[in-house]
Formats: C-alpha cells, structure tokens, sequence
C-alpha cells in the first residue's frame, strides 16, 4: 500500500529528529511544513497527529507543536515500555521461526557488522529488531513495535552524538539468535529484554 502524504511527512520529519537534525524543543510550523512538502495543511496536520503518536512530538498550549523532549524520564519509560513488548512479541515469534526468518536476521546482522556509519549501523539495528519478531503474527503489536523503535532509535543517535560511540558488531544480537536456534525461547526473550533496557544505561 502506498503512503500516503502525512506518513511521507511524519517520516521524513520523524527520520530528521531521530537522526538529531531536528533538536528536542524545535518548534514545527505546520504552514512552514506545509509548503515545504507542497502539501496543504490537512496532511501536515495529520503527520503532525502520527508523530505525537510515536512520541517524537508534543503539543503545548500558546508554544504549538515541538520535537518531544528526551530526558531521563521520557527514555525509561520508551524504554520499558519496548522491552516489555518486544520480548512479548519474541516469545510469540521465536516457536514459528523457520529457515527463512533465521536468514533475514542474519543478514541484517551482518549488514551491522559491516555498516561504515552510524547512520548504517543504526539503520541494520532497526531491521534486526523487525525480522526478529516479524514471525509472532500480531499486526497491532508489530505497528506499535515500530513506533518505539523510532523513538528508541533517537535515543541511540543521542547517545552515540554524545558518547562517541562508533557502530560495530552487537555481541548481545548473536547471543540472542543462538538461543532461537537452540529454541530456548523464554532465555532469547528475557536476553533482548535485558538487551533492550541496557539502552537506558547507555543513554
């Protein structure tokens, strides 16, 4: 299915603050998006509604609507919140994982080993998490994976920005897949769980 004009506008707008080009506390005008994306103000409107949903936005009385703050309360509780469903959606998929699905994976754990930028590397991290629970076949659980995976990935961008962090291979994601193909399910799902809110630490 095509995107439409607001999910063109929330991407590309949620893409700039994940990567940081948009900083937390950066008025949006939705005139000034509007013509940007030669778009009325309806699909501007309605992206904004898309990213607000994704937590990536706030509206505030008289101030609009802004890039959502990242402070240490709002990264705990994205964080958490991804950890519980994310493992939830691991212990659904990894039992109806086949050759495939390990296939995918593993190529997207290569294409991080071999990312040359942060950009590259975040980008494989988020396709690793994707094919790792896309078998649990629970639609509304894998849109709302995606929208915290977004803004977990803004949270990864902030700390590397800051940390200096260079991409390489992700010892835990190995671990994680050797125990799906040993079929220790519950261990793969409380290690990404672990995996996940060591996010907090890093941030």
């Amino acid at each position: 299915m095509a995107e439409t004009v607001a999910e063109r506008i929330a991407r590309v707008l949620g893409e700039r603050i994940v990567a940081g080009e948009l900083m937390p506390g950066a008025p949006l005008r939705q005139d000034r998006i509007a013509e940007e994306f030669e778009a009325s103000h309806v699909p501007a409107r309605e992206a904004f509604q898309l990213l607000r949903s994704r937590g990536l936005v706030v509206a505030e009385p008289r101030r609009g609507v802004r890039v959502a703050p990242l402070d240490p309360a709002a990264i705990q509780e994205t964080v958490e919140i991804r950890a519980a469903l994310e493992s939830l959606a691991l212990t659904f998929a990894g039992p109806r994982m086949n050759a495939v699905c390990l296939e995918r994976i593993e190529k997207a754990l290569i294409a991080a080993d071999q990312a040359q930028t942060m950009a590259e590397w975040e980008q494989a991290n988020r396709v690793f998490h994707r094919e790792l629970v896309m078998p649990c076949r629970m639609p509304k659980l894998l849109s709302m994976l995606d929208d915290l995976q977004l803004a977990n990935s803004r949270i990864i961008f902030s700390a590397t920005r800051s940390a200096g962090w260079q991409p390489g291979s992700s010892l835990a994601h190995r671990q994680i897949v050797n125990a799906l193909k040993k079929k220790e399910f519950d261990r793969a799902a409380t290690m990404l769980r672990n995996h996940i809110r060591g996010l907090e630490r890093a941030a």
